[in-house]
């Protein structure tokens, strides 16, 4: 592609810090010429396409930051899915006005419907907003917070986990919380309402919730804040986890070679 642009242009690209350009600079220059375009329509368009290559760039790096799944993403839903959902809602959900107004969103419904697939996604349209994002299993944030008390830094970590703009928690209230842990589900919820958004997926209703905290009292406090703030998106239907199941594609034969380990950076492992 740079065979044809002056190497001059190229190297003063780059330097400028502008080498994404050069991929489409010729398409963008047969065009130009084809439409007659003025050199000023010509710059913006350049330009434009420079904006939305490092909008891009960026909104990965949220992502990728927040720890979202890239292949759960609302374009790469198997809409064939047999399942059911307000579709107003989730439209008004991926509006993003939920994060806007700091409200909060739950997301209920059996196992295996695609709650975290929809919450990521949503988690996703919020990257591409320019909103810094966080994903964490329940258990797996319990667990850090556990360990952090060890350490001296529970302060530290849960003032990344309130001041985060939206912070998507999964998996809530699959076991008992013991006392700790209620209090830390207490502060959390406490300390983002009114402030800033969460969505939460649970195979439980908000009110189940209550019988899994330690203390009845702080459990209907945290409870009572949390779902009188917060969206309703209720999903029903099968499981869409089989239609993640990896299948044999005939068309396409193994490597004659072992595939080598791809090193990836740990926050893209997956969950």
């Amino acid at each position: 592609m740079t065979a044809r642009i002056n190497p001059e242009l190229v190297s003063s690209l780059k330097r400028l810090r502008l080498g994404g350009l050069i991929e489409t600079l010729i398409e963008r220059l047969v065009i130009a010429d084809k439409q007659d375009m003025s050199f000023e329509d010509f710059l913006l368009l350049i330009l434009n396409d420079e904006i939305a290559r490092r909008d891009s760039s960026a909104a990965s790096r949220r992502a990728l930051a927040g720890h979202l799944d890239p292949n759960m993403r609302i374009e790469l839903f198997d809409k064939t899915a047999k399942i059911t959902y307000d579709k107003r809602m989730f439209n008004e959900l991926a509006s993003l006005r939920f994060i806007e107004k700091q409200k909060h969103v739950v997301v209920l419904g059996p196992v295996g419907v695609g709650k975290t697939f929809m919450a990521t996604a949503i988690g996703h349209i919020a990257c591409q907003q320019g909103y810094n994002v966080q994903f964490v299993r329940a258990d797996t944030m319990m667990r850090t917070l556990r360990q952090s008390r060890l350490d001296n830094s529970r302060e530290q970590e849960m003032l990344g986990l309130t001041s985060i703009d939206l912070l998507i928690l999964d998996d809530f209230a699959l076991e008992p919380m013991n006392k700790e842990e209620s209090r830390d589900i207490y502060q959390l919820f406490l300390e983002r309402t009114g402030r800033a958004s969460m969505i939460v997926t649970s195979n439980r209703d908000t009110a189940e919730w209550i019988a899994m905290f330690d203390d009845v009292l702080l459990a209907q406090s945290a409870v009572d804040r949390f779902k009188n703030t917060a969206y309703d998106f209720v999903i029903e239907g099968e499981s869409y986890r089989p239609r993640q199941k990896p299948k044999l594609d005939t068309a396409d034969p193994p490597p004659k070679t072992p595939s080598p380990k791809v090193h990836r950076h740990p926050r893209s492992k997956k969950r």
